[in-house]
């Protein structure tokens, strides 16, 4: 398909998703109430309009670079800041490449594993063919894909001098994870991401990656390793993890994986929200 169509085909999926997919609406609206209560009402719903169709056309982009050479697609991606992440895996002790669930997630990270390798993680899909699909989309385009529970398997490969994409963003339930603010609001963080780092000695690099606003294109920035992380303070750790994904998610709110129930797991006391 050209493009322009390949957009329109996937506005279509994600308006499908807004008006039958009720459950994952409701997920939305209320990740969206909890993060920006000062949002009107109007706004919120133009907001969750323009996630679903973002959504949509994530599925289209997925499929491409699944099922197609993803280095066709690199004269439709501008990358900023790819120099960092080259000289930080240059000084051998691997690098935490720090990614987030923003929609481009899966096209974005092919474009830029056709430049320069890095194994990713990724959590098994229920669906046995949903996950045979992805797991065969994986492996044609990244070295190595680890399940999200093994982090002996990231340190290993940290250690090895490589790079590896970890998404922190996620709830992932109480066990490794402390209640830090995501948008002024407790959140289960995982700690795994500053424990790994202090093992390792791993620099840490920051990858976000947006389709253009005029949906001709996209962007990809990494930047330079974080300075003085991890600290002490677990709790001071997790907070400058959310404040980071915070910024990438205030750049393009609609690009963000709001589908998921980033609040579930909640401090002793509170219910869940959805």
């Amino acid at each position: 398909m050209p493009h322009k169509v390949r957009i329109a085909a996937g506005s279509f999926i994600g308006s499908l998703g807004y008006y039958f997919a009720v459950r994952r609406k409701h997920i939305v609206d209320v990740n969206l109430r909890l993060c920006f209560p000062e949002m009107q009402e109007e706004e919120r719903r133009q907001l969750i309009r323009k996630n679903f169709r973002s959504t949509g056309i994530s599925i289209i982009e997925t499929a491409l670079v699944w099922l197609r050479n993803p280095a066709q697609f690199r004269p439709m991606v501008t990358i900023y800041g790819l120099e960092n992440l080259t000289s930080a895996r240059d000084e051998g002790r691997g690098v935490i490449l720090l990614g987030m669930h923003l929609s481009t997630l899966d096209f974005c990270g092919a474009i830029l594993a056709s430049y320069i390798g890095f194994d990713v993680m990724y959590r098994k899909n229920k669906n046995k063919l949903l996950d045979a699909i992805m797991t065969r989309g994986r492996a044609r385009n990244y070295p190595r894909a680890i399940q999200r529970d093994d982090v002996r398997a990231v340190v290993k490969s940290l250690k090895q001098g490589k790079i590896v994409w970890y998404g922190p963003d996620q709830d992932y339930g109480r066990k490794h994870s402390i209640f830090a603010p995501f948008f002024d609001v407790e959140a289960a963080s995982i700690t795994a991401t500053s424990r790994i780092a202090r093992m390792t000695g791993s620099p840490v690099v920051i990858f976000t990656h947006y389709r253009k606003a005029d949906d001709s294109g996209y962007e990809i920035f990494l930047s330079k390793p974080l300075d003085n992380y991890p600290g002490e303070d677990e709790r001071e750790n997790a907070t400058r993890i959310n404040r980071i994904v915070e910024e990438a998610i205030i750049r393009s709110p609609e690009q963000y994986w709001w589908l998921h129930r980033r609040f579930k797991t909640r401090p002793p006391g509170q219910p869940r929200p959805y």
